[in-house]
C-alpha cells in the first residue's frame, strides 16, 4: 500500500501549454494533465487502453477519425492502438488512466507530447 498526494508529485512541464504529473503502479499509470486553452496533442497511438476524465474544462478528441468533445464530469474510453489527438477548448484539468503501465513515459519515449 502507498499513499500519494498530487501536490507532492513533481509537475513536469511538457510544453508551454501542457504539464503532467503521474503515478505508475504494477499494471496501471494514473496521470494528471493540465492543458491551457489551445494546447494540441498530435495524433498518436499506443498499446495502452486509456480512460480520460475531464475534471474541469473541455477537450476535443479525434479518435480513429471520429470527433467527440469531452466536458467536465465526462470520461472517454480510448481502446488500445487507436489513433487519437486532443485539443484543449478551455483551460483543462484531466485525469487519465492507462493500462498497462506507460513504459514509454518512464523510458523517455514520449516525443509526440512535446510537439
Amino acid at each position: 500500500m502507498q499513499l500519494y498526494k498530487w501536490e507532492e508529485i513533481e509537475e513536469e512541464p511538457i510544453t508551454d501549454l501542457l504539464t503532467r504529473r503521474y503515478i505508475s503502479g504494477e499494471q496501471i499509470t494514473l496521470a494528471r494533465f493540465f492543458l491551457k486553452k489551445g494546447c494540441f496533442v498530435e495524433a498518436h497511438s499506443h498499446e495502452n487502453e486509456q480512460m480520460s476524465t475531464v475534471i474541469t474544462g473541455a477537450l476535443k478528441f479525434v479518435v480513429d477519425g471520429n470527433t467527440i468533445i469531452v466536458r467536465a464530469g465526462e470520461t472517454l474510453r480510448i481502446p488500445p492502438f487507436s489513433a487519437h489527438s486532443a485539443e484543449a477548448l478551455e483551460d483543462t484539468d484531466a485525469l487519465d488512466v492507462f493500462s498497462p503501465v506507460r513504459s514509454d513515459w518512464i523510458e523517455g519515449r514520449d516525443a509526440y507530447l512535446r510537439g
